[in-house]
């Protein structure tokens, strides 16, 4: 573990008091640096953030989309009957951890919303074909523990969103056995002919598209992804009325929306077509939840996913993965140029629809994951976090980033080495998914158990981190203006919500930087560090600001 630099922590323990328990003996404190109180469970709790401009609320108003999420592979995070798969109940068991209800407690991790993978019966481990909408898969438990699941998050003032696969099924899903028994009797009256994308043998082959021959006769259904994987035809009223179906019942259910899954895929090729399925799609969907949260896997050039925001939001893909911008920036890159691009970004999809907003992340379940080239012991990891989290609109966490598990494809070519079973340190037994091949010796030798108890791990980083996000609520919704530095790589920008402003400064750089406010336009006002993280302290003497390297600040 890195510990957070001497004068930081000195800071930090400056603004603590040592409370005295009942018997009059000192409380427990954190390891190794002494700087927050401990649960009765051995974990770190933290403190020292001034959260007096979130006013009384101890959880973000239900309306507010402008949150930070956290993506779930169910079948790897955490396993409540001793199967080895990660199932509902398991997620259920472990709110307090994600959060406990009070942002500003120091005890969970904070998250604010939570995004499952597939959790519909499939025969695969990763769900990503679906059998059958109606039905939750078995190993991942029942409809009443989804509902359960839902009902608890309300309660901590958690969104609830379920990834949604419309794009294709399964083969087992009764309506493409429905479209075959069709296709092969030749019945076109059938509601069920017309269901899946395909064309005939002698008609002209559709260019960049991937097919597959049905069993016994001259037709070839559309299989872009894996012939396991049927693709559904938009074009027939009995499609879209059975997708729209779908959702409105688990909208009904209780779920807070949607993420989708392939969504440049309904229409391969054609982008027009797309955003007016998305259109569609949409305003039916607001009709039943005007506050519905919903965003889009769109994977490509911002360009292109501009062009989905017409409908819905869209992940920034432009920002994630090695060779992104959070990368490029928490690597001793220039700030100014993510900053930059984060208000040109919005500039763009401001006002395309009613609840536009940007969503970026560093990884997720088909990608590498992040601290396998952000490592935390080049403080890289912790950095690009700050870059993300401390910006507007909704982050996106991956689970287990915030305790820097490893994995990553390979040679082997398999996504399960990068949805590898969350590290508990405990006695859950959930485990690897099948095919893994993925090295025990270079996963990550830490757990979440560990990390709770330090205040200098990932884990504890990532929970002040957070909270400080929630303390300051302009940096997820306000009016965003990237400052105009010259002659450093320190960057920053202000945020304006309800005539209430921060402004917030990162110096990715490895040396000291020193600001005077005074020659930066947009931020001569600002006079007080309301809070700083990162591998180093800030201090302000007038006008004139001082960041070590690799960190963050919030002023007011």
């Amino acid at each position: 573990m890195i510990s957070i630099k001497k004068a930081a922590a000195l800071m930090l323990a400056a603004a603590m008091t040592a409370g005295l328990a009942a018997c009059g003996k000192p409380a427990a404190k954190s390891e190794p640096n002494g700087l927050y109180d401990m649960t009765k469970n051995g974990e770190a709790i933290v403190s020292g953030i001034d959260t007096s401009a979130a006013g009384k609320a101890k959880q973000k108003d239900e309306s507010d989309n402008a949150r930070v999420f956290y993506e779930i592979f169910v079948g790897s995070f955490s396993d409540s009957d001793g199967d080895g798969t990660g199932d509902l109940k398991g997620i259920i068991k472990r709110l307090d951890y994600l959060n406990d209800g009070d942002a500003f407690s120091g005890k969970s991790l904070g998250v604010e919303g939570i995004w499952l993978t597939p959790i519909f019966t499939s025969s695969s481990y990763h769900k990503y074909n679906v059998d059958n909408y109606y039905e939750i898969d078995p190993k991942f438990g029942t409809q009443k523990d989804l509902e359960d699941l839902i009902k608890a998050c309300h309660k901590r003032g958690i969104k609830i969103i379920l990834d949604l696969v419309i794009n294709h099924t399964g083969r087992d899903n009764e309506w493409f056995k429905n479209f075959n028994v069709a296709q092969k009797g030749g019945d076109i009256q059938d509601p069920y002919y017309n269901f899946y994308s395909y064309y005939r043998e002698g008609e002209e082959y559709p260019v960049g598209r991937r097919f597959q021959k049905l069993l016994g006769i001259d037709v070839y259904y559309e299989c872009n992804f894996d012939t396991s994987m049927p693709e559904l035809n938009f074009d027939d009223e009995g499609v879209r009325k059975a997708v729209l179906d779908v959702a409105k019942y688990y909208l009904d259910l209780g779920v807070d929306g949607f993420r989708f899954d392939a969504a440049k895929y309904i229409y391969l090729g054609d982008i027009d077509k797309n955003v007016e399925f998305w259109n569609w799609y949409m305003g039916e969907l607001r009709k039943i939840k005007p506050d519905i949260y919903t965003v889009a896997e769109v994977w490509d050039a911002d360009s292109i996913t501009d062009k989905y925001y017409d409908a819905l939001n869209c992940f920034d893909f432009a920002v994630s993965q090695v060779n992104g911008l959070i990368a490029e920036t928490a690597k001793a890159g220039d700030a100014n140029r993510f900053t930059s691009y984060v208000e040109r970004y919005l500039g763009r999809i401001d006002g395309l629809n009613e609840d536009a907003m940007i969503v970026p992340f560093i990884s997720n379940h088909d990608m590498d994951r992040a601290a396998g080239y952000l490592t935390p012991a080049s403080y890289n990891m912790q950095f690009a976090a700050n870059l993300y989290i401390l910006s507007p609109g909704s982050p996106f966490i991956y689970y287990g980033e915030e305790i820097g598990m490893r994995g990553s494809r390979g040679s082997a070519n398999t996504d399960a080495n990068r949805r590898l079973a969350m590290l508990w340190g405990d006695d859950d037994k959930v485990s690897d998914p099948e095919g893994t091949t993925y090295s025990k010796d270079s996963q990550a030798d830490t757990s979440v158990k560990e990390q709770l108890a330090l205040d200098d791990s990932l884990l504890t980083y990532y929970k002040r981190l957070i909270m400080i996000r929630a303390a300051n609520p302009e940096i997820a919704k306000g009016e965003y203006k990237a400052l105009k530095l010259s002659g450093t790589k320190a960057g920053g920008f202000v945020s304006t919500l309800n005539g209430s402003s921060v402004c917030v400064l990162h110096n990715p750089s490895n040396g000291t930087a020193t600001i005077d406010l005074s020659t930066v336009s947009g931020a001569e006002n600002f006079k007080k560090i309301s809070a700083a993280i990162g591998q180093g302290s800030a201090s302000l003497d007038g006008t004139k600001l001082t960041i070590e390297g690799r960190t963050s600040v919030v002023l007011r």
